[in-house]
């Protein structure tokens, strides 16, 4: 009794203790899924308003929104690229190694620039954006190196998989046809079956019929061999039955004589 109610505390125990783990596991991915939307928002309406003000605003102020826009663009086209291809190509593991190196230098500038967008010494910000256009294009142009990288390697693999499908096709298609190369020996032996003896298909060998000591008999042979069917015997004319000799049965009528007047 004991040792059952024993068993039946550590099923309990195991049961709360996994209860408990799966409400964790699905806490924690609910916060992630809700820390990833809350990113999302937070940077599409920043991507929308940096938009506004490097249209709408001109000078320092919609420069610097110009650089950050341009920054954030193509490091996340080159994240979404490099995440992209290497679940395919596990060779790109490296250069997302390299690509989170520049981002950190990335995200540093992004943040010089949003406090530079605050900043209400327009002068000395002015004197900053040579050098800060300057580290925006390095950055950038390094980002579009690897994302042009890494989608010029997947092209390359796709035409090199191309080029090898169109050879098997090839092959294969050349295969289908293979009844051009035998045309010669298909028109050689029609040409030897039309002068073949009409009865007799390719490759048979029919026996010669033995020659008879009576000619009228050999003709007859040989006329049965290739006419078909061996000829029925004449008919035979047919005799009438004579009327005393047929049986009388007793529901048949007797024949009157005849009267002559």
């Amino acid at each position: 009794m004991e040792a059952a109610l024993t068993i039946l505390a550590l099923l309990l125990v195991a049961f709360v203790a996994l209860g408990v783990y799966a409400t964790v596991k699905a806490v924690g991915a609910a916060k992630r899924g809700v820390d990833r939307t809350i990113t999302q928002a937070r940077r599409t309406v920043e991507d929308t308003t940096l938009r506004a003000k490097s249209f709408g605003q001109v000078g320092v102020a919609g420069e610097l929104a110009q650089l950050r826009l341009s920054l954030r663009t193509s490091m996340r086209a080159t994240q979404d690229a490099l995440h992209a291809g290497v679940a395919e190509d596990a060779s790109l593991a490296e250069s997302v190694d390299l690509f989170r190196r520049l981002s950190a230098h990335g995200l540093e500038l992004d943040d010089e620039l949003k406090r530079l967008e605050r900043e209400p010494d327009r002068a000395t910000v002015a004197g900053l954006l040579p050098k800060l256009r300057e580290r925006t294009q390095r950055i950038t142009h390094s980002a579009e190196s690897l994302r042009w990288a890494a989608r010029d390697r997947a092209r390359q693999f796709a035409d090199d998989d191309l080029d090898a499908l169109n050879a098997q096709i090839d092959i294969e298609a050349g295969a289908l046809r293979h009844w051009s190369g035998d045309e010669p020996s298909s028109q050689a032996s029609g040409a030897g079956a039309s002068t073949a003896v009409p009865g007799r298909g390719p490759g048979t060998d029919w026996p010669e019929p033995a020659a008879p000591a009576d000619p009228s008999a050999g003709s007859s042979t040989a006329d049965e061999a290739w006419s078909g069917p061996a000829r029925e015997e004449s008919p035979q004319a047919i005799t009438a039955p004579d009327p005393r000799l047929r049986t009388t049965y007793p529901w048949q009528k007797s024949t009157r004589p005849e009267t002559t007047n």
